[in-house]
């Protein structure tokens, strides 16, 4: 059947498909496993086939029907797990199981229990060198492909999980963050912000096609990349990236091509050079009036861009440079990538120790250059160790912000209540995000009013004391994917509750909603009269974290005592 008679057009058969969801009846887990397998005449029926139907669509959407598409953008909804056919999952091994056997559950549950998902899609990655015709409307444009996607077309799958059951993220994860789309998760319809999601997703705009080189000068080259796109096969430092927009955010790490480094006598300075190759939908240049119908009208076509980016940078000469030049938001991006890959691979245990390692060799390497500690013998005659880097102000937010990741949901355990599907999700979400937005995700932005028109102060410190210190009656707490306004126990019954949509407060919110690519939760919560627990959660400076990632006694400030401890032991 051609592709144009399998769709149907939504201005014109808005009420066909209305119709047609509607006959669809909602199904419990329990009615679904015990319908799974039965049905009239031989026909399977109540089971979620979601593995099959990926794979025939990627196979419909190649050349062997006769069409090549530009891009396909797949937009798949899930309420559970698949569990019929190629592709099901076993839920099974998400429960107390690992108890009785001994086994460390985030280990086991943050791999995939299944290839096919993964191997679905090398599906969508078949290499060819070819050239092939893009059909859009009357225009016909032939260019060159290195790499023709979904069986010679891009398929990008956006996943939104509506399910508050395990549904195995770590194995469907590999569609969307390999394909260049996104995974969304949400606990329920009742107040999920999926319309909104998909709404900016549709109306945004977007590359296709897309080839990412990095190249470097001769003293230093690209380590490891992080992000969600697919390396070359054939060249190093070449990334393929089948849909991006303009906060899809990439980060790499690097390494000294020889012994010597930068040398401080060369006559270049360190160069970096960014080559990125996409595709763009362009609306014609010259629109007729639109009361001469859409027939009139010119078409869109496709545009082949190339950006080419090179940056020259200056080598530090000492360690003071060095420390100056820190971006402690970029510094945060590449740890959290690092503790990302490292919890994939030998857990979450291993993620928080390497994470809390590397705050104490960073702080053990900063006190040493600024001769902080002395031993003699073994022994330290002098102990002052500086783990807040006084002297150095852009050092200073990192000891927060390594605390702070320690104790989100991101590395905490999974008999601390993290579900292992949310963890998948926010290892996606983070993976993606740029450096300001992962600051606002790991260590929110708490901000006070002195009323809905006036703001009181920029910035607080994420502890109870801030709450009762500052006298402000309105918290505005942004964890970018929450956005929570919280009025104290003690604010004036005279303030407006919730905010009025004109004022200082409301404007800052939807100013926030806009600039970012998913749609925050807002929440309004009247202290004193309103379960206020999903705030005061995020208050975690007098939370208990420390290194091991067992919980204790230590806030931020035991924290950093304990930190103190371990650079003295390293120091030795």
């Amino acid at each position: 059947m051609p592709l144009s008679q399998f769709l149907a057009p939504v201005e014109t058969f808005k009420d066909n498909i209305t119709s047609a969801l509607e006959t669809l009846r909602p199904t419990t887990s329990w009615e679904r496993t015990a319908g799974a397998g039965q049905g009239l005449d031989g026909v399977l029926m109540g089971g979620r086939g979601f593995g099959v139907a990926m794979e025939a669509l990627f196979n419909y959407l190649g050349s062997e029907y006769g069409n090549t598409f530009a891009l396909a953008r797949v937009f798949a909804f899930l309420s559970g797990p698949p569990d019929h056919g190629a592709g099901q999952l076993d839920t099974r091994r998400y429960g107390e199981q690992y108890a009785s056997k001994g086994e460390d559950a985030d280990r086991a549950l943050l791999p995939e229990q299944t290839p096919f998902y993964k191997d679905l899609v090398s599906l969508i990655w078949i290499l060819v060198f070819r050239s092939i015709a893009v059909n859009l409307g009357n225009v016909v444009l032939t260019y060159i492909l290195q790499a023709a996607v979904a069986v010679q077309a891009g398929v990008c799958v956006d996943i939104f999980a509506i399910t508050n059951e395990y549904t195995d993220l770590a194995s469907l994860k590999f569609l969307s963050i390999e394909s260049g789309g996104s995974l969304f998760l949400y606990s329920s319809t009742d107040d999920s912000t999926l319309p909104q999601d998909m709404y900016r997703m549709l109306s945004q705009p977007y590359a296709f096609n897309c080839v990412l080189r990095l190249r470097t000068s001769t003293e230093f080259k690209p380590g490891h990349s992080y992000g969600h796109f697919f390396p070359d096969p054939q060249y190093e430092n070449v990334q393929h990236i089948i849909c991006c927009d303009s906060y899809a955010t990439y980060a790499y790490d690097f390494d000294y091509a020889n012994a010597v480094g930068f040398s401080r006598h060369a006559a270049e300075q360190p160069m970096l050079q960014i080559a990125f190759q996409y595709t763009v939908v362009v609306p014609p240049e010259d629109f007729t009036s639109p009361g001469l119908g859409s027939a009139s009208r010119g078409k869109h076509s496709l545009k082949r861009r190339l950006r080419i980016r090179t940056l020259q940078y200056a080598a530090a000469q000492n360690i003071n440079e060095l420390y100056d030049s820190v971006d402690s938001e970029a510094v945060l991006s590449v740890l959290v990538h690092k503790v990302i890959l490292a919890s994939l691979e030998q857990g979450v245990r291993e993620g928080r120790m390497l994470l809390h390692d590397w705050l104490v060799i960073l702080t053990a390497q900063y006190n040493d250059t600024f001769k902080h500690v002395q031993f003699r013998n073994g022994n330290s005659i002098t102990s002052q160790i500086d783990v807040e880097f006084l002297q150095c102000p852009q050092l200073q937010r990192l000891p927060r912000l390594v605390f702070a990741l320690l104790r989100n949901p991101l590395l905490r355990f999974h008999e601390e209540g993290v579900h292992p599907d949310y963890r998948i999700y926010l290892q996606c979400l983070f993976s993606a995000l740029e450096p300001s937005s992962l600051h606002r995700a790991v260590y929110p932005l708490l901000t006070s009013y002195s009323s809905p028109d006036k703001q009181a102060y920029p910035r607080h410190s994420l502890s109870r004391a801030a709450l009762i210190t500052s006298g402000s009656p309105i918290f505005l707490l942004d964890v970018f994917t929450t956005i929570i306004v919280y009025y104290s126990s003690t604010s004036d019954p005279s303030i407006p509750f919730p905010p009025p949509q004109d004022c200082l407060l409301r404007t800052t919110i939807n100013k926030m909603k806009q600039d970012r690519n998913i749609t925050p939760k807002l929440i309004f919560i009247r202290g004193g009269q309103e379960d206020a627990t999903v705030f005061e959660n995020y208050l975690i400076e007098e939370q208990d974290v420390d290194g091991s990632g067992l919980t204790s006694v230590m806030g931020f400030v035991s924290f950093l005592e304990d930190v103190t401890q371990s650079v003295l032991e390293y120091m030795k």
